[in-house]
């Protein structure tokens, strides 16, 4: 597999970075061949309206009159220009086609809302450029365009024109059936992905990037063979420092050009949409950084981020919090969810730090925080931008879900906002994660002692739609890979992590596991360097990918395992009790009551030989799934094919069915 995800397109060539210098910004070549349909040009401009709407922090399609745009102007071809600064004394628009002169191309400022917009002919796409600003001091500051949908590489800084109108689509069929989607009662296995580092070009380039259309055919291949649901990229939006990950954010609407161009991009989504994969962005409304270019003090005075340091920044980050009390704030990232959604045919975002933004002293000592009008540690503001923002997501009806990583126990974080709620569509379960990760860790002899670790997080299961992460989070910062985190020998390390992943996988909730995790990557992860995939040539890491495939398999077709996965229709113990033995047993049910899945678990390095478990009714149980085959790189111990249950009281049912349940052990049978 690993080789032959390595090798390279017919263009043998990985991205190039952008040449930092005052010229026209090539754009990418790639070896994709299409008909490009020209499209009549429209002339581009800022209303009245638009500005009320804007102001009233309500205007979803403000990206396409803020920033830089193709437009006509009595039948003169160019690109027109609009930012808003409303404490700026003047903007001017600078750039490869003006030598960035500050005086060529001045701005006429427009409104009381504080926009500044001009024409320029004759700009087209490729074009470096930025904003000069004369703040109220009188200072001049240079800004990258906050609405940009193009940007240059880092180290460089400068925005660069774009014309989204060339990208052509075809995912219909994708996108109408979406809109009808139940994600709820279907399948959601996500696999958590950063693009710069899953794999490294191997023409030995600085960077190692694969564009986003050698990825593309790279991630469909791998896909296809563990048949994941959904791929969750990490640093898509532009970010100009590799170790932030993507999370300190600089160009909200431009995907990095680390891997190509915005049109590079759709290809990326259009691919895996034609394969049927669905793509979860990762997105950070909940704070950026103080670059000087970005958003910090954007007109010279804290436009976007809130003025009293205790409410506008993080201290532990060393960011920017945005301005939830201002309408054009709140409006900004609204648009922007909606911009990648719509404009990017996005099917979901996973919300970073949401726990940061509705906490007034998240991360704060006291004296770094100010309370809310009753005294308390809530942040309104933050509560009703998610309320808004979520309500207008499902209002458009378009299909895409959002996803929390709210790790408090703040409540009804997927409740509707008419009944309370955020209105998000699902959230992760970090204390599902937690708990497991601290219960799996233990040397087996502990786990007696701890055996409530891993039954707890069902006793709260209903409170939320949940997605079971076990996300980039847990393997970094010294916190050991996966695999690394198991007790025991090697051989043990696997089997731990076989059961635990199959104890993951057979619990109610969504699903979510981190690239590498899928066959056993030893090292830490590093965005620095690819995967190990060199660990494929051993048994152990091949059997535990062939294991994920499987799993993965046997999750997206039975219907028990997803359908009723807020609900204790679709959940039952048989034995979550069985301390001294670290085992554990439960039984997934569909919604009609057929194919069920019998779940069991051995936590231990001790073979249960004549292992009888609990059923619920008479009849035949199909394995479906061993762990200990040696094709997994388990022992080898087998489990009946069929095992017929026998009429006896046991776990407090009135069936038995009886088998060796070996070391380490996990079976599913299906009844």
């Amino acid at each position: 597999m690993a080789e032959e995800l390595k090798k390279v397109t017919k263009s043998g060539k990985a991205a190039e970075p952008q040449k930092t210098s005052a010229k026209k910004a090539p754009a990418k070549k790639t070896t994709a061949k299409k008909e490009v349909v020209k499209k009549e040009r429209e002339t581009v401009f800022v209303s009245d309206a638009d500005m009320f709407v804007f102001g009233q922090g309500s205007h979803y399609d403000i990206y396409k009159k803020l920033g830089a745009h193709p437009s006509i102007e009595n039948g003169v071809e160019g690109t027109y220009f609009a930012v808003w600064a409303p404490s700026a004394q003047g903007v001017s628009v600078v750039g490869t086609f003006n030598s960035w002169n500050t005086e060529t191309h001045k701005m006429e400022k427009i409104g009381e809302i504080g926009i500044f917009k001009i024409f320029i002919p004759g700009v087209g796409a490729g074009e470096l450029y930025k904003y000069y600003i004369i703040t109220p001091s009188g200072e001049g500051i240079y800004k990258a365009d906050p609405f940009a949908n193009y940007a240059e590489l880092r180290p460089g800084t400068a925005s660069i024109t774009y014309d989204l109108s060339t990208i052509s689509w075809s995912d219909d069929k994708w996108m109408t059936d979406r809109v009808n989607k139940n994600y709820f009662t279907s399948p959601l296995a996500i696999y958590e992905c950063h693009l710069g580092s899953w794999m490294k070009h191997p023409d030995g380039t600085e960077d190692g990037f694969y564009t986003y259309r050698e990825f593309a055919d790279r991630i469909v291949d791998y896909m296809k063979e563990l048949p994941y649901t959904h791929i969750e990229l990490m640093g898509i939006a532009e970010h100009p420092f590799d170790g932030s990950w993507g999370y300190q954010v600089t160009g909200y609407f431009a995907p990095t050009s680390r891997y190509g161009t915005p049109e590079d991009f759709a290809y990326l989504v259009n691919k895996l949409h034609k394969n049927g994969i669905g793509i979860i962005l990762d997105w950070v409304p909940a704070h950026f950084p103080r670059d000087a270019f970005g958003l910090a003090e954007f007109d010279g005075t804290c436009l976007y981020e809130h003025p009293d340091k205790r409410l506008g920044e993080h201290p532990d980050w060393g960011t920017k919090i945005f301005n939830y009390q201002k309408n054009e704030v709140r409006n900004f990232l609204i648009a922007n969810a909606l911009y990648w959604l719509k404009e990017f045919h996005i099917d979901g975002l996973r919300v970073d730090a949401v726990a940061s933004m509705l906490y007034l002293d998240y991360g704060k000592q006291d004296g770094q925080w100010v309370a809310n009008k009753y005294g308390g540690n809530e942040n309104l503001d933050a509560i009703e931008f998610f309320k808004h923002l979520n309500s207008v997501i499902k209002g458009m009806n378009i299909g895409a879900i959002t996803i929390a990583e709210e790790s408090t126990a703040w409540p009804k974080v997927t409740a509707a906002p008419e009944d309370g709620g955020l209105g998000f569509t699902f959230k992760w379960n970090m204390g599902w994660m937690h708990d497991f990760c601290d219960y799996m860790k233990l040397d087996p002899y502990f786990r007696k002692n701890n055996h409530n670790k891993m039954t707890f997080a069902m006793s709260y299961n209903c409170s939320e739609k949940y997605i079971m992460p076990l996300s980039h989070d847990e393997v970094v910062h010294l916190k050991c890979s996966m695999v690394n985190k198991m007790p025991g020998y090697m051989v043990d390390k696997y089997a731990n992590l076989r059961v635990g992943y199959t104890f993951m996988f057979g619990h109610a909730g969504k699903k979510l596991l981190f690239m590498g995790q899928e066959f056993g990557q030893e090292r830490e992860w590093s965005e620095k360097r690819e995967l190990d995939w060199f660990l494929l040539g051993n048994d152990l890491n091949k059997g535990m990918q062939d294991y994920m495939k499987e799993l993965l398999t046997i999750y997206r077709k039975n219907p028990a395992l997803y359908e009723l996965d807020d609900s204790w229709d679709g959940f039952e113990w048989v034995n979550a009790n069985d301390a001294d033995r670290s085992t554990y047993s439960f039984i997934r049910k569909s919604k009609d009551g057929k194919n069920n899945v019998l779940v069991v678990l051995n936590m231990t390095p001790i073979a249960r030989d004549d292992y009888y478990v609990g059923v619920t009714k008479k009849g035949t149980y199909t394995l479906l799934l061993n762990s200990d085959e040696k094709r997994f790189g388990g022992n080898g111990g087998e489990l009946p094919a069929k095992c017929q249950a026998i009429e006896m009281e046991c776990d407090g049912k009135p069936y038995a069915i009886k088998f060796n349940l070996p070391a380490y052990g996990a079976c599913m049978y299906k009844f």
